[in-house]
């Protein structure tokens, strides 16, 4: 059964059109992540079924109903944040229960269950605006757990996190995966995409490809990935890189490069060379299994991270 169903879905602001044609189902209990840079029609897509937006065109429908209609199915999570920093954990999810239509016995007891859910009874007591930002992030993700709610959306949740923090919210939501709850996360990151069960890449409004991340791997017909980490970054060192990638392309990292080689062996040692000649440094160069960022390099020429 399809928690999320969506056809020839569309969205023009005047003569731009945000969304083109997107075709896309999330069944109930998958983890589906929408990964693409920023610009690519992610949020539009999140906003038309949070029912906070409506589209130009074509068929959304969350569990066989419009939007509009489902919003008590659903739970949205924006990127910015929304909890009342003045309130503490648990007070600001009595105050969201409440506004849902629960009593106050009922909210506190909802509360309670959900802070122990996503790891802050511990911190139940404390003011939000005490809360680090991953804490913050998880108490949102809180609200988007009620009983009833059949639909998770998550807009770019760890943008602006520390390493710690991302690494402990997205261990919430492979924690969620695999119940009842259907989760569509957007993200520009590779890594956040991962975990999910099924993952679909977008540019430019279009869906590129979607599939389990091993089929879009396969899909993508990338075997052999240098990474190579250097102290500094420069044009010369892409330059020197590019005879030894497939199509010349290179992908910049946030410490250096990746490379698409045949064969790996041979050009290890050449790139050290080359490099060494245009002046840069390298720290490290390893084999790498190829990432769902390095797939969308592939399929598109463009960076989902949006540094090349």
């Amino acid at each position: 059964m399809n928690a999320i169903h969506i056809e020839g879905l569309r969205k023009s602001y005047g003569r731009e059109e945000v969304l083109r044609g997107v075709n896309l189902d999330v069944r109930e209990g998958e983890f589906y992540a929408l990964m693409g840079p920023n610009g690519s029609g992610k949020t539009t897509l999140l906003s038309i079924l949070a029912s906070t937006l409506l589209p130009s065109s074509g068929t959304i429908e969350i569990y066989g109903r419009k939007p509009q209609q489902a919003r008590e199915l659903v739970g949205y999570v924006p990127q910015s944040n929304f909890t009342i920093p003045n309130l503490t954990g648990r007070e600001n999810l009595i105050y969201f229960a409440s506004v849902l239509g629960y009593s106050r016995s009922e909210s506190a007891r909802l509360a309670d269950d959900l802070l122990e859910k996503v790891g802050l009874s511990a911190d139940a007591k404390k003011r939000v605006s005490a809360y680090s930002g991953g804490m913050r992030k998880r108490l949102e993700a809180a609200t988007a757990l009620f009983p009833g709610i059949k639909v998770m959306l998550l807009d770019e949740p760890t943008t602006g996190l520390d390493p710690s923090a991302r690494r402990m919210f997205l261990g919430l939501l492979q924690d969620l995966k695999g119940e009842a709850t259907s989760i569509l996360l957007v993200t520009h990151l590779g890594s956040d995409a991962e975990i999910a069960s099924k993952v679909g890449l977008i540019d430019g409004g279009r869906m590129i490809a979607q599939g389990e991340p091993e089929e879009l791997r396969a899909l993508s017909g990338l075997r052999n990935v240098i990474s190579i980490e250097t102290a500094a970054k420069s044009q010369r060192a892409v330059e020197a890189l590019k005879p030894f990638s497939e199509n010349g392309r290179v992908l910049e990292t946030d410490v250096g490069y990746r490379v698409y080689s045949r064969d790996q062996e041979k050009a290890t040692p050449e790139i050290v060379r080359a490099l060494d000649r245009a002046g840069a440094r390298v720290v490290k160069v390893e084999s790498a299994t190829p990432s769902l960022e390095d797939v969308f390099f592939k399929m598109t020429g463009r960076s989902v991270s949006g540094s090349v």
